[in-house]
C-alpha cells in the first residue's frame, strides 16, 4: 500500500510538484527498448537500420537520446523536420515520409539533406525531381507500395488494402518504373510499405513482405532494376492491457529478416537492406499520464463517473479509435479495488471518456489517477479542445526527474491571435 512508483519517481509527488495533467516518460525504458530491437535487427543481420518513427512522440529529450542511440528517424511533415533540424540530427539518417508533403516541405527536406523520401504517389515523385533540378540536386527516393494486406487493427490505424489512401499499387509501380529510371535529379533505391500499427503478430507484414518481394524480383527480371533497400514499416504491438498479448518484437523481426533472406536466396537477388521504423513500440510503454480527480459522480444504473482534470486534448485516441487503457489510483496503489467506475475526461463531449468500467480503489477529489502506456500518440495528438492547454512533460532518468516539455499557457494558446490583450491573466500554475 502506498503510492504508485514510475521507474524510481513517486508520482503523486511528481503531480504535486509539477501539476496535471502531466506525461511522464522514462528515459530509462526508451532507451532500454530502444536497444533490445538493435540487438535483434541492427547487430544482428548485415545492412539492416532501425528508423525511429517520430510521430509517436518528439521532443528535443527524444531525439536526444536518437541520436546518442544511432538511430534513423521518421519524418512526416515540416514541423517534425524542423524541430530535427533544431538538433542538428543526421540529415542522412533522415527519412521524409508523409502521402501529401507540400512543395515547401520537400523543398525543406531537399535543403537539409534528408537521406530519402518515401514517395506516395507519381506526382509527389515528378514534384521531387522538378524540385531537385531547380537545385541541381539528386533525390534518394523510396516508393510506398500498398500490398493490399490487411493487418488486424482498427480500421484508423489500419494502413494498406483497398480503403486506405497510403501508397502505390504493385501494379501502379510497375506502369510507373521505366519513366523513375530515366528521372536524371531522382534516384529510386527501392521500397517501402506499412500495413498497420499495434499488429499483435507478424502475419500481415509477412503477407505483405510476399507481395513485395515478388515485385522486386519482376522488376529486376523484366527492367533491370535492382531493389538496394526495402523499408519494412513499424506497427509491433505493445500491452495497453492484460488483454493485449502481441509476440515479442523479435519475433517479428527474425520472422520478416527470414522470409526475406530466403527469397532472395531462391530467386538469386542480392538481398536490399532492411529497414524497420518502430514507434510506438518504443515509447508507448515508456509513459503515463497524470491526472487530479475533479470529482465523483454516480449515476444509478449507468455508471459511477471520476471526473479528472484532463481526457481528449491531452489523450483524444479513445474518443478516436475505441483505444483501451489500464490505470491506477496513484495515492492509493495497492489497496483492493471498491468498484469499477468510469474515469471521463473534463471537455464538453459524450465521447470523452478515457477508461470505462475499471475497477479501482475508493477514490474521491484530489487522488491522482496514473494512465498507464501513454507514450505514443499521446503529446504526439495533443490538441487544444475547449481552449485546454497541452501538459508538460516530465523525463525520468536514473530515477530522477526533469522538466523536459513545460506547460502550454493561456498566453500560448492565444499568441497568434493580433486581438489578444496581453493585461489578461497568464495561464494555471505549473
Amino acid at each position: 500500500m502506498g503510492n504508485f512508483i514510475f521507474h524510481g519517481c513517486d508520482t503523486v509527488e511528481l503531480a504535486r510538484k509539477y501539476g496535471t495533467p502531466l506525461y511522464v516518460v522514462s528515459e530509462d525504458e526508451i532507451t532500454s527498448r530502444i536497444r533490445a530491437i538493435k540487438s535483434c535487427f541492427d547487430e544482428k543481420y548485415e545492412r539492416c537500420r532501425t528508423h525511429f518513427a517520430s510521430k509517436a512522440f518528439l521532443t528535443r529529450d527524444m531525439l536526444r537520446v536518437l541520436i546518442d542511440e544511432g538511430l534513423g528517424l521518421d519524418v512526416v511533415s515540416g514541423g517534425e523536420l524542423y524541430l530535427a533540424r533544431g538538433v542538428s540530427f543526421p540529415a542522412s539518417r533522415i527519412a521524409f515520409h508523409g502521402n501529401s508533403k507540400t512543395a515547401r516541405e520537400i523543398s525543406d527536406g531537399m535543403e537539409y539533406g534528408v537521406g530519402k523520401f518515401v514517395c506516395d504517389s507519381v506526382d509527389e515523385i515528378n514534384l521531387i525531381d522538378e524540385t531537385a533540378r531547380k537545385s541541381n540536386l539528386r533525390a534518394n527516393i523510396l516508393i510506398r507500395v500498398n500490398p493490399g494486406v490487411e493487418g488486424n487493427t482498427h480500421k484508423h490505424i489500419l494502413t494498406s488494402g483497398g480503403g486506405t489512401k497510403f501508397g502505390l499499387s504493385p501494379e501502379a509501380v510497375v506502369n510507373a518504373m521505366p519513366v523513375l529510371m530515366k528521372m536524371k535529379n531522382v534516384s529510386p533505391l527501392g521500397f517501402h510499405f506499412h500495413v498497420g500499427s499495434q499488429l499483435m503478430d507478424e502475419s500481415a507484414h509477412l503477407a505483405a513482405a510476399d507481395v513485395l518481394l515478388s515485385l522486386i524480383r519482376d522488376l529486376r527480371s523484366k527492367m533491370g532494376f535492382e531493389t538496394r533497400i526495402l523499408d519494412m514499416g513499424g506497427g509491433f504491438g505493445v500491452s495497453y492491457t492484460d488483454a493485449d498479448r502481441p509476440i515479442p518484437v523479435e519475433c517479428f523481426i527474425e520472422a520478416m529478416v527470414k522470409r526475406v533472406e530466403e527469397f532472395c536466396a531462391g530467386s538469386g537477388i542480392k538481398r536490399p537492406d532492411l529497414i524497420i521504423e518502430p514507434g510506438r513500440y518504443i515509447t508507448g510503454p515508456s509513459g503515463i499520464t497524470l491526472y487530479t480527480v475533479c470529482g465523483v459522480k454516480e449515476v444509478p444504473g449507468v455508471a459511477v463517473y471520476v471526473g479528472i482534470d484532463g481526457g481528449y486534448p491531452d489523450n483524444p485516441r479513445p474518443a478516436l479509435y475505441g483505444a483501451v487503457y489500464d490505470a491506477v489510483a496513484a495515492n492509493k496503489y495497492g489497496e483492493p479495488p471498491d468498484c469499477k467506475v468510469t474515469i471521463a475526461g473534463k471537455c464538453c463531449e459524450s465521447g470523452d471518456i478515457v477508461i470505462r468500467d475499471i475497477a479501482l480503489p475508493a477514490v474521491e477529489r484530489g487522488d491522482v489517477i496514473a494512465v498507464l502506456c501513454t507514450g505514443a500518440y499521446n503529446h504526439a495528438m495533443a490538441n487544444n479542445y475547449n481552449k485546454t492547454p497541452i501538459p508538460a512533460i516530465v523525463a525520468v532518468k536514473n530515477g530522477r526527474p526533469r522538466l523536459s516539455v513545460r506547460r502550454q499557457t493561456y498566453a500560448d494558446l492565444y499568441a497568434c491571435d493580433p486581438l489578444l490583450d496581453t493585461k489578461a491573466p497568464s495561464a494555471p500554475a505549473e
